[in-house]
């Protein structure tokens, strides 16, 4: 946030799901299909390695304070590629506070799933 390291994640996705509404064509029985919305969602996971994420999360119970909202960098860099790509999502809210959880004698982990309201790509990858 703001060029700080907030936590450590080490699996993230981010995907738009496309509404889609029937439309009847003339002359044909086969129904047309017409997009009238995206819904852009993701998931972050990854090691617990400080609480300062989920604090600014957790604002929002606070009815004085703003939801936090935030944009993430997501890089794929797989040396085998034709280079990397890297996405930026925009307006990024994270759907539940993931206060505390933990197993005597295993890593702890987190799982963030979140909405986002738009996306940019800053890098892509290209075939030769």
């Amino acid at each position: 946030m703001d060029g700080r390291w907030l936590t450590n994640f080490n699996s993230a996705e981010a995907m738009g799901e496309l509404d889609k509404e029937e439309i009847k064509r003339a002359g044909t029985r086969i129904v047309g299909h017409k997009v009238v919305g995206i819904t852009w969602s993701g998931t972050l996971k990854g090691l617990k390695v400080t609480s300062e994420l989920t604090e600014l999360i957790s604002q929002v119970a606070d009815d004085t304070k703003a939801p936090f909202v935030t944009e993430l960098i997501l890089k794929l860099a797989d040396p085998e590629a034709y280079g990397f790509e890297r996405v930026r999502l925009k307006g990024v809210q994270f759907d539940r506070i993931d206060l505390i959880r933990f197993e005597a004698g295993s890593v702890v982990e987190q799982e963030l799933p979140f909405t986002f309201s738009g996306m940019e790509w800053l890098d892509k990858i290209v075939g030769v």
